[in-house]
């Protein structure tokens, strides 16, 4: 543990959401919607769908008006199988420090379509473009897709990109 993971209290960090839509493809592939970010924190990379929750909205709340918001893909609440809970500290740039509850979700209506935010595409969950994604999701990703849990904390460098440090707790998550 380093001196700032230590000094962190993450009852008091922003709190944020992330949801990762899955399909089958007609031949058995299964799928991941993500996009590469627009604007805001993450320009560029390739993310999951999420932001952050509004005042006195719940973690499935927000996931759920995000994905619609990022997306056009309607999701009911009780389709989202929470996964984990990330916490990620920037000591170099404390105002992006956050915590991120974890969902997936295989039951959705509607066709993905752009958004201010980013544009959605289907990745094929076996070649994840984990090299244009936060340095972070290659730790956890892969197998939260799979169907374990995580809880995890990541601590940021002072290039804002690479992780220096991590606590990481993988779970299976169903029987």
């Amino acid at each position: 543990m380093t001196a700032h993971t230590a000094a962190v209290r993450p009852d008091i960090l922003p709190q944020v959401c992330v949801c990762y839509v899955l399909r089958r493809t007609g031949d058995g592939r299964l799928q991941v919607l993500l996009g590469r970010k627009k604007k805001g924190l993450g320009l560029g990379n390739i993310v999951g769908l999420g932001g952050k929750l509004e005042a006195g909205e719940s973690a499935m709340d927000a996931a759920v008006r995000e994905v619609e918001e990022e997306s056009g893909l309607i999701v009911a609440a009780s389709a989202l199988e929470p996964r984990g809970m990330l916490t990620y500290l920037f000591p170099h740039r404390e105002s992006w420090s956050q915590q991120s509850s974890v969902f997936v979700c295989a039951e959705w209506t509607g066709s993905p379509r752009e958004s201010d935010e980013l544009n959605p595409v289907w990745f094929d969950v076996g070649a994840l473009p984990l090299d244009e994604m936060w340095d972070d999701a290659r730790q956890w990703l892969p197998s939260v897709l799979a169907g374990e849990g995580v809880s995890a904390t990541f601590t940021f460098g002072d290039d804002l990109a690479t992780v220096v440090d991590s606590q990481l707790h993988r779970s299976v998550n169903r029987p």
